[in-house]
């Protein structure tokens, strides 16, 4: 058989296969936004839900991923920065480093469910931080902490060696070396990591399910008292989340209009992890290009 003719149907093979999907991929997305955006309004996005009552909004549920976001981002970055240094610059290539790789690629790999079960035994249970959003965060950092370490690991991988050798010769210290170095030249692909592991946590359910809890108090947005159960603020009170409102919302079937509601909250989550993708390629592309123009 021709070599050019066995080519071109194979390219064209892929084109067919790589458009299928954009196409499923596409269509679902449009399908969502079609049912969910009639929903949308400041009220709708603003005013706390009602249970058995036709309207209400996911106000208190949307600050609640927020607020989940930015505290599970406050734990797990450091820790995965830490541990994504020590292997790309400090850890020696031998066995014991061969598990630590393998523990993280195997915990990466777990489902979200069994993270949230062990969020609960541990965390819920053990430690006695009840449903609250310590606890969800907590489970969410183990959820998210090899992905992100191994992301972080990649992007200082990435830099050439050549770099760190320039600057042992220029006289400064290891860590010097990659605190003034490497980490910055790595910015672009930790930054995107980051808004990528993000947008994961944004959308995750069950695992919060079992850990941050499936009710959300009314919230008093000028009580920044910490200790109070109606503070914004309070980390150890329950929080229901936007990804399980709208699993909440579809499992009971108790609400009137559930159906809007819930497509209206799908629509404002698959454009907020959309967001994200889209910032982080667009934050990417901006400080690759900056860093190398440099």
């Amino acid at each position: 058989m021709d070599p050019k003719k066995v080519d071109k149907f194979m390219v064209g093979l892929i084109y067919l296969f790589s458009g299928t999907i954009i196409l499923i991929l596409a269509s679902l997305l449009l399908f969502i936004l079609w049912r969910g955006l009639p929903q949308f309004s400041w009220e709708f996005l603003t005013a706390p839900a009602k249970s058995f009552q036709v309207g209400g909004g996911i106000g208190v549920q949307l600050f609640n991923s927020f607020y989940l976001l930015i505290l599970t981002m406050l734990i797990s970055t450091p820790l995965a920065l830490g541990a994504a240094i020590y292997l790309s610059e400090y850890a020696p290539q031998n066995w014991f480093t061969d598990i630590i790789r393998t523990a993280i690629e195997v915990l990466s790999s777990l489902p979200s469910v069994v993270v949230g079960l062990f969020g609960f035994l541990i965390f819920v249970i053990q430690y006695d931080f009840g449903f609250s959003i310590l606890s969800g965060a907590l489970s969410l950092t183990i959820f998210n902490l090899p992905l992100l370490t191994r992301t972080i690991e990649d992007s200082l991988r990435a830099i050439p060696s050549s770099q760190r050798e320039a600057g042992l010769a220029l006289g400064l210290s290891r860590w010097e070396t990659v605190t003034l170095i490497i980490l910055p030249a790595a910015l672009p692909g930790i930054l995107t990591g980051m808004i990528l592991a993000a947008g994961r946590i944004f959308g995750e359910a069950a695992a919060l399910i079992y850990t941050a809890g499936q009710s959300a108090p009314a919230l008093d947005f000028t009580n920044w008292n910490p200790q109070s159960i109606t503070s914004p603020l309070n980390i150890f009170r329950p929080a229901e989340t936007l990804a399980v409102h709208i699993w909440k919302i579809n499992s009971e079937g108790v609400k009137p209009d559930g159906a809007q509601v819930s497509a209206g909250a799908s629509a404002v989550l698959v454009l907020a992890v959309l967001i994200f993708n889209l910032t982080a390629r667009s934050l990417g592309r901006r400080l690759q290009k900056k860093a190398t123009s440099a």
